[in-house]
């Protein structure tokens, strides 16, 4: 996996460039390794470390990436380097306690999946997530290079106390406002290994992926979850924003509505449309003044719907957002004055 072929970059013995990727919610048991260093068959979908085939490829690392990062180790039994690399990938992703998954692929017996990714050199080793490749590096590398792989992929293993949480959440929030959206969502990542159903953690992580323009993979992920887990606030909250993205995408173009504003602003049908759409869009600021104007022309309009949507975007923006404070000022103003 060299030169221009290459769809990752990078070189032998090096890392490719990564991409956003979202870890794993829940841990995994410990299992057996595959064929390679054991000399066992495929392991069961459950395990740690298993092979796969062809027809296996989309089940044991597409979906399975869905829910948890999975490795995909490309290697050959003529391989020097892969008998290498062997013996500490799976050494490290046992380790990892759950983060990840690796999945082996014996390219003698099932080139077509390699040819597709451009692998051009082996042991060659891709990291999914989501369903799509985000990572990898190729040679065998040493155990300290692949253990800081995973955690870059996976988020770094964690100690269970409330302390070392708490503080690794709060990390987590800073590196989400700043942006850094794979730098957090690992982070986040690494809570739920020690505590699957923290939902400050599976809140954030949502969030992360709303914001990385996954919306999909979130909606899995709540979807996953327990009911008693879906209740808590802050999980309620991103399952409020999934459902005005969902609908913001059924309500049309948004420069056909604005046209339908300009021709005439009474049209609160169209305003109403345009201030969800806004509102997804992260442009708080004319959603609310959208609403708010519904609100000055015709309180009585779709049995006071201005108000009742304005109050749902507070509850997903929080109620210390500037976006909130603001435009609930203005609320007030036109309730009471």
């Amino acid at each position: 996996m060299s030169g221009s072929n290459n769809p990752y970059g990078g070189s032998f013995g090096t890392q490719m460039t990564a991409s956003a990727s979202y870890g794993a919610a829940k841990p995994a048991a410990a299992a057996p390794s595959g064929p390679s260093s054991s000399g066992a068959g495929a392991s069961g979908a459950g395990e740690l470390i298993k092979d796969t085939t062809t027809a296996g490829f989309a089940r044991d690392v597409m979906e399975a990436s869905r829910h948890q990062p999975v490795l995909v180790d490309f290697w050959a039994p003529w391989c020097g380097p892969c008998k290498q690399l062997t013996p500490v990938i799976e050494k490290v992703v046992r380790e990892a306690g759950g983060r990840v998954r690796l999945v082996k692929m014996n390219i003698d017996e099932h080139p077509s999946i390699a040819g597709q990714l451009g692998i051009q050199s082996i042991p060659a080793v891709i990291a999914f997530s989501g369903g799509r490749p985000v990572d990898g590096f190729m040679g065998a590398l040493p155990e300290s290079q692949v253990r800081e792989f995973i955690d870059r992929i996976a988020g770094p293993a964690i100690d269970a106390g409330a302390e070392e949480i708490a503080a690794v959440l709060a990390e987590a929030k800073v590196l989400a406002e700043e942006g850094a959206h794979e730098e957090a969502a690992g982070l986040y990542s690494a809570v739920l290994q020690a505590e699957p159903e923290n939902a400050e953690a599976l809140a954030g992580l949502a969030q992360v992926m709303i914001a990385a323009g996954a919306p999909e993979q979130a909606r899995a992920l709540l979807d996953d979850l327990p009911e008693a887990v879906k209740a808590e606030a802050g999980l309620v909250a991103v399952a409020k924003k999934l459902g005005q993205i969902e609908e913001a995408r059924k309500l049309g173009d948004p420069n056909a509505l604005e046209r339908a504003l300009a021709e005439n602003p009474e049209d609160h049908e169209a305003r109403l449309k345009l201030a969800k759409i806004r509102n997804v869009e992260g442009d708080r600021t004319a959603a609310a003044e959208h609403l708010l104007t519904i609100m000055r022309k015709d309180r009585s309009f779709g049995e006071d719907a201005a108000r009742r949507e304005l109050l749902q975007f507070f509850e997903v923006w929080g109620p210390t957002d500037p976006a909130t404070i603001a435009a609930r000022r203005r609320l007030s103003a036109l309730l009471f004055s």
